[in-house]
Formats: structure tokens, C-alpha cells, sequence
């Protein structure tokens, strides 16, 4: 039996996660890049220290500035599908705590498509649940979030 297609695509604590919790990233409208434009966005640089002093034009700076970056926010959407409710209610439940606990906190985040990898914890649940089926009734379930990491040293 061949592969899944989402099979492979993210890796968490090198965990498959949709292999383990059949968790995938997804998009809110056909087409679109929230979570590739997230990814790739880099981080701020930091602000660079001014000598500004009163009796001389404007200010002064190293000659030697030694760009450094800030630390980022990155907001993955995700997906969760079960073929019951109960399924996929545990499914969601474990998922959660995974990203909450990781490794004492800790989420390597490992994305082989995009040779990527990158270091965050779990900050935020800012949409809360938004359920795309009816989880009231059986059958195939689904189910979709949003998680804000903070990654403290950008990958980029």
C-alpha cells in the first residue's frame, strides 16, 4: 500500500504527525499560503544602538553593526480528521497536549519539503476550535486550529 500523501510532510519531536494523530497542516481557502507565508516570513533584526549627540548632525553608528535577529511568532493552522467522534475527539485531545508538553516544552518542527527545520514551543490557541463536520453524529470527523509558537531564535 502506498504512502499517504500527507504522510511525511511534518514531523514534530520526530513524530509523523499525521502518521500518529492524523494532524495536517491546512489552509482556510482553497489556495491559499498562511502556513508557507508563516514559515518563511523572516524575523525582525534588531535595533542597532544610536550615539546621538547634541552639538554634531544627525546620529552615529558602528562601523561594524553585527546584524542579530529577534526572536519570532509563526501561526500554523491545522487539521484533524477521525472517522468517529469519540476518534477524533481523542486524537485532538492528545494532539494538544503534545504540543503543549513536547520535549520539557520544547517542539523541533521538521519540514523535509522544505529542508526546514525550526525550534518553538506552543504560546498560543488564538481561534480556539472550529469544527468542520458535525461532531454530534458519527461518521468521518474533522476538525481545525490554530497554534502562534514563538521560535526565541529565528531559523532565519
Amino acid at each position: 500500500m502506498a504512502e499517504h500523501i500527507l504522510s511525511g510532510q511534518v514531523f514534530v519531536n520526530d513524530t509523523d504527525i499525521w502518521v500518529t494523530y492524523k494532524a495536517f497542516l491546512r489552509e482556510e481557502q482553497k489556495g491559499g499560503h498562511d502556513n508557507l507565508n508563516a514559515l518563511l516570513a523572516p524575523s525582525r533584526t534588531k535595533g542597532n544602538t544610536a550615539v546621538n549627540i547634541r552639538e554634531r548632525h544627525g546620529e552615529e553608528y558602528s562601523d561594524d553593526l553585527h546584524p542579530m535577529s529577534e526572536g519570532r511568532d509563526v501561526t500554523l493552522h491545522f487539521a484533524i480528521s477521525a472517522s468517529s467522534t469519540a476518534g477524533f475527539v481523542r486524537r485532538y485531545t492528545d494532539f494538544i497536549s503534545f504540543l503543549k508538553n513536547g520535549e520539557k516544552g520544547w517542539l523541533r518542527f521538521r519540514f523535509p519539503t522544505l529542508n526546514l527545520e525550526m525550534r518553538m514551543f506552543a504560546d498560543q490557541f488564538p481561534s480556539g476550535f472550529t469544527a468542520i463536520s458535525n461532531l454530534w453524529s458519527e461518521g468521518q470527523q474533522c476538525g481545525a486550529f490554530k497554534v502562534k509558537f514563538r521560535e526565541p531564535v529565528s531559523s532565519f
